[in-house]
């Protein structure tokens, strides 16, 4: 259920790319996001404010911001989010002002957001390029549920049952990764970063001298 209609999009130019990487739980999202951070410095992984509580292992200001309901209520009202949903019962949010500020500095911002939070942010930043990742099968999806051991098994039915719904917005996303092979599907997602910073935008912002030297005018 989605909170927060964003205001309208303004085009801003910036330096820096928005991802948005979504998937189903247990689809190897997050893997493949670590593997790209520690493989790239300049992206930077955007870190949402959520009412869930941490699971073992997660630090507050690492995974997530974890804050309280009546906290995460008077941030929205404040409008400090850019988009904001409520996904398996829990609230989540993101900082509208800590992108603007990154991208402009000329780094990439990831996303890692559900569908939902996706078109939200499409709408603010219309050029952010989505990536979806996808399980090779139903079965394998519900085995790397099991493996890693965070939920119980109420919790696991609730997600694969919930999993139809989020691939079925798959096709709104511009590139689909199908993690099958971790070390191809890493492959295809450090090539799709690659990409994005050689859109002509991108490219018009961080090369402007040399634009401007060569006759390329940007407007």
């Amino acid at each position: 259920m989605t909170l927060r209609a964003p205001a309208p999009s303004r085009p801003i130019p910036h330096v820096g790319n928005v991802l948005i990487v979504a998937a189903p739980s247990g689809a190897g999202k997050s893997t493949l996001v670590n593997a790209l951070l520690a493989a790239d410095p300049t992206v930077r992984l955007s870190i949402s404010y959520t009412t869930r509580a941490p699971r073992p292992g997660e630090v507050d200001g690492r995974e997530y911001f974890f804050i309280d309901v009546p906290a995460f209520v008077a941030m929205r009202a404040r409008d400090e989010f850019i988009e904001s949903a409520e996904v398996h019962g829990h609230l989540y949010g993101t900082s509208e002002k800590w992108i603007e500020a990154r991208i402009a500095e000329g780094d990439d911002v990831l996303l890692e957001i559900d569908w939902q939070g996706a078109q939200q942010i499409r709408r603010r930043f219309p050029d952010a390029v989505g990536i979806f990742i996808l399980p090779p099968s139903i079965d394998a999806l519900e085995a790397r549920l099991l493996k890693r051991g965070q939920d119980e098994g109420a919790v696991i039915t609730r997600r694969l049952l919930a999993a139809g719904g989020e691939i079925a917005h798959a096709r709104e996303f511009e590139y689909a990764i199908i993690n099958q092979e971790f070390a191809a599907a890493s492959q295809q997602l450090n090539s799709i970063v690659q990409a994005a910073r050689l859109r002509f935008s991108s490219q018009a912002l961080r090369h402007a001298q040399l634009f401007g030297q060569l006759g390329i005018h940007v407007g």
